[in-house]
């Protein structure tokens, strides 16, 4: 994305707020990394060992953004302003018991909203087919655009204990 949405962002519902986590601890980190991405395969992050995520969210450069819901966490995005002045969406999603009330796309707009109010010149974001099935539509619907496709095969560690959708199975 290469310039900011021109219309307007959609309200947050009525309780929902975002809030900048300044000091993100790991544990609630991964809390919620593990949480939202679960459903989705998300697994890069629970290899990583806690010193190093530590350091990562340590990064002023990185910043965890948490969606709350009557201030129960119901999603988070992680930005990554390391090749400024374009800000990467890391990870962006929502809780699953928040999943399908329709706050999704007013939630991603929060996102990159901030960006853009940020001085930005680029956002960019990666997705893929393990994510649900609504983030690419919802996604070109914020103005981004496919810019590549790239196919990768993962070796997920059964350790993790990660459901893999048979659709996703070689």
């Amino acid at each position: 994305m290469d310039e900011p949405p021109r219309d307007p962002a959609p309200p947050l519902p009525e309780g929902a707020e975002v809030r900048l986590i300044r000091d993100c601890s790991v544990p609630f980190y991964r809390m919620l990394y593990d949480t939202v991405g679960a459903p989705y395969v998300w697994w890069l992050r629970r290899t990583m060992p806690d010193h190093q995520l530590a350091g990562l969210l340590r990064d002023q450069r990185v910043s965890i953004h948490v969606l709350y819901m009557n201030d129960e966490p119901a999603g988070f995005y992680e930005l990554d302003s390391t090749t400024w002045p374009v800000v990467n969406l890391s990870y962006f999603g929502l809780m699953p018991h928040v999943v399908g009330m329709r706050m999704g796309y007013a939630f991603l707009r929060h996102a990159v909203d901030a960006v853009w109010r940020g001085g930005a010149r680029a956002m960019t974001v990666n997705t893929c087919t393990a994510d649900h099935p609504r983030a690419l539509p919802t996604y070109r619907r914020a103005g981004f655009h496919v810019v590549r496709q790239v196919r990768e095969e993962w070796n997920v560690p059964r350790r993790l204990g990660l459901q893999i959708p048979d659709a996703l199975r070689l």
